[in-house]
């Protein structure tokens, strides 16, 4: 493994971490500034500051449980793609809510930042939910 694929499953562990914590702080800063994410049956994600809205609205109401299995990594310059299979768990913190579970695939463009680091640049994120 290269150090840049090493930091890109680094970036992928810190963001489901940060988003276990609900560190909105973290994630952003996992990402490029004009980030888009594309989510199955909804229109696209523009931006920090979308994506940062988003995450507020939501804040606290849910205790998020995530693992990504990592199946390609392919770099090329300053750019990278990831595909990986994504499965989360949402649990409602209000008692008696049932938890919803999803899981999908997720392709992730990635762009190498003039400082080293890698961001999330494009996302395409094809979670469905799960029984």
């Amino acid at each position: 493994m290269t150090p840049d694929e090493q930091l890109i499953r680094d970036l992928i562990q810190t963001w489901l971490h940060a988003s276990a914590k609900n560190q909105l702080d973290v994630i952003l800063n996992l990402m490029h500034d004009d980030v888009i994410f594309l989510r199955q049956g909804m229109p696209p994600m523009r931006g920090k500051q979308t994506y940062a809205e988003a995450f507020q609205a939501n804040a606290g109401k849910f205790k998020i449980d995530a693992t990504s299995d990592v199946q390609e990594i392919h770099i090329s310059g300053n750019y990278a793609y990831c595909l990986s299979h994504l499965q989360v768990t949402m649990t409602p913190v209000t008692i008696g809510t049932p938890s919803r579970h999803m899981a999908g695939n997720v392709l992730s463009v990635l762009r190498k930042l003039p400082d080293g680091r890698w961001v999330i640049y494009r996302d395409a994120n094809m979670l469905a939910p799960q029984k």
